[in-house]
């Protein structure tokens, strides 16, 4: 509140042509108050501020591991079968790949509303919705990315593994374990999918205070709220994980590989 009080003044003390250099650092001093409140928000460990991070991280990631057991499969299979309306599924599934979070948070908001068809399992409001939204919006993200990849592959090492009598689903696995280091990839785009999502998780989950309110629901309440630090550093810790779990699976990634190849 503090940052639009100085802003104020700034703009009444120009329009009174007084001096506009002291009230210019006094607007910068105040402006870098909420980043020193983030620090001790992060550093201090804040309770409220670990449960949003913690609560965020359980959601994404369940959300990335039901997708990723879903779609991975169901991806390797779209890629070596061939049947009847597969470009239009394929279309379809690229398509998904866009759906807007808002849309598909008012389907699963119908779906498991009280008079919806899943009502009787009262998962609206609670992070198991969430969870479904996010699992959504990842799986299109998923099968699509898989699909490419498994078919490449397969234009590849098609005559070698026919030769040893693998084909059709049969092949499946075999794909998927020579591509698992392209795959990590297609998971990490998936989390960042999740991981930055807001609109779905805002209207399944309501945004309750220490129930289903996450990194980027916190944000953008204690944004429009004024409570720029507690908002900066979950910015921060976002940001933070996402660098963190990229560099991770990077690292593994490339010493997989190089196990692989010495092996």
């Amino acid at each position: 509140m503090r940052l639009y009080a100085k802003i104020t003044i700034l703009n009444f003390d120009h329009r009174k042509h007084t001096s506009d250099v002291v009230n210019w650092n006094l607007y910068n001093l105040d402006a870098a108050s909420p980043f020193r409140a983030a620090m001790q928000l992060i550093l201090g460990l804040d309770p409220q501020f670990l449960q949003i991070v913690g609560l965020s991280l359980s959601v994404t990631l369940t959300a990335v591991l039901i997708a990723a057991v879903i779609g991975l499969p169901l991806g390797a299979l779209l890629a070596l079968a061939r049947f009847p309306g597969r470009s239009a599924i394929i279309v379809l599934i690229n398509a998904l790949m866009g759906l807007p979070p808002v849309v598909a948070g008012l389907v699963i908001f119908l779906l498991l509303s009280r008079s919806g068809p899943l009502g009787a399992l009262g998962w609206l409001f609670t992070p198991k919705a969430m969870i479904v939204a996010q699992s959504i919006l990842v799986l299109p993200i998923v099968i699509a990315l898989t699909r490419q990849i498994i078919e490449d592959l397969w234009a590849e090492y098609c005559e070698h593994l026919t030769s040893l009598g693998q084909t059709g689903v049969r092949a499946i696995p075999t794909l998927l374990w020579d591509a698992r280091f392209s795959l990590a990839t297609v998971l990490l785009a998936g989390f960042g999918r999740a991981s930055a999502e807001v609109g779905a998780v805002l209207i399944v989950g309501g945004n309750i205070a220490g129930y289903t309110r996450v990194m980027t629901t916190s944000i953008a309440l204690e944004t429009s709220t004024g409570d720029l630090a507690l908002a900066l550093g979950l910015g921060i810790t976002l940001l933070a994980l996402t660098l963190a779990i990229n560099a991770i699976a990077f690292g593994a990634s490339r010493i997989g590989a190089r196990l692989a190849g010495a092996s």
